[in-house]
């Protein structure tokens, strides 16, 4: 058997999902790279199977592991890299092993099977044909409102990955950077038990997950936008992302221009938003 590097889908959720290709690739593997062994060992146990040789291929091991695998590719081995749910690289670790197996021309296959992002999208009820997957969005408020400003004139449905404790902080910066009345649905626990989609605006989710907020994995699907209209970014806003910039050791005169170029304003609406603040 050649040596590879396969990329292997794995289940969302139920453990049903998986595919009888992908168990006999898992069951085929010299060497399963995975993020959590204690994920991957029960859904082998699942399957009945048992790993030959097991690694940690995380973002804290990534790197280091990388050049590993590639060689051990190289020597004739089989390695199959899994993530704890879903398509391993989609906002998950495997680009930079998958990146170094290309240069080194080696085979690279890939299993496909369950992916949240598509699943959320195609149970939305908004328009499919077209979208953007933007992964998680940056944590910090500020930083998250001037990455979602850039997106507030994107036509496509925006697709987001987000944890439970932020959703509804992250919901409400959606709101206020791309509208309150955007259409959009947060799709949670996809394949499970608890599996649930919340339809609505962008208000009404945000006050949603504000009240109660959910549980479990979630993905937030938001219609794109329509017509060339500009979402008003208050004084509020900018000043708090210029104040973030400046907070983080950048000169007052570049966190203006910044903050300006990011949110679409003159640089003198941002300056006097300071003065306000």
């Amino acid at each position: 058997m050649s040596g590879r590097l396969i990329l292997c889908a794995t289940p969302i959720g139920n453990l049903d999902d998986m595919s009888p290709r992908a168990a006999q690739t898992l069951a085929d593997a010299h060497i399963i790279a995975c993020e959590d062994t204690r994920r991957t060992r029960k859904l082998l146990s699942h399957l009945g199977l048992t790993a030959r040789e097991m690694v940690v291929y995380n973002d804290s091991t990534e790197r280091r592991r990388a050049p590993e695998l590639a060689d051990a590719v190289a020597r004739g081995r089989v390695v199959v890299l899994v993530s704890d749910a879903g398509m391993p690289g989609l906002s998950d670790p495997g680009f930079h092993l998958v990146k170094l197996c290309a240069e080194k021309a080696l085979p690279i296959e890939i299993v496909p099977g369950p992916n949240a992002a598509l699943s959320a999208l195609a149970i939305s009820g908004l328009a499919p044909g077209r979208f953007v997957f933007e992964g998680f969005l940056p944590r910090r408020s500020g930083e998250r409102k001037r990455h979602l400003a850039e997106l507030a004139q994107e036509k496509r449905t925006l697709v987001f990955y987000e944890s439970p404790h932020r959703l509804a902080s992250c919901l409400q910066d959606i709101a206020d950077v791309l509208g309150e009345d955007r259409p959009a649905a947060v799709a949670r626990e996809l394949t499970k038990m608890h599996e649930e989609v919340r339809r609505g605006t962008l208000a009404e989710l945000a006050t949603w997950a504000a009240k109660a907020p959910p549980r479990g994995e979630m993905v937030v699907v938001v219609s794109g936008a329509v017509g060339d209209s500009k979402p008003e970014v208050s004084d509020d806003d900018l000043a708090g992302a210029a104040k973030e910039l400046m907070g983080s050791g950048v000169p007052r005169s570049q966190a203006l221009s910044e903050v300006a170029r990011e949110m679409g304003v003159p640089r003198r609406k941002v300056f006097n938003a300071l003065l306000k603040d």
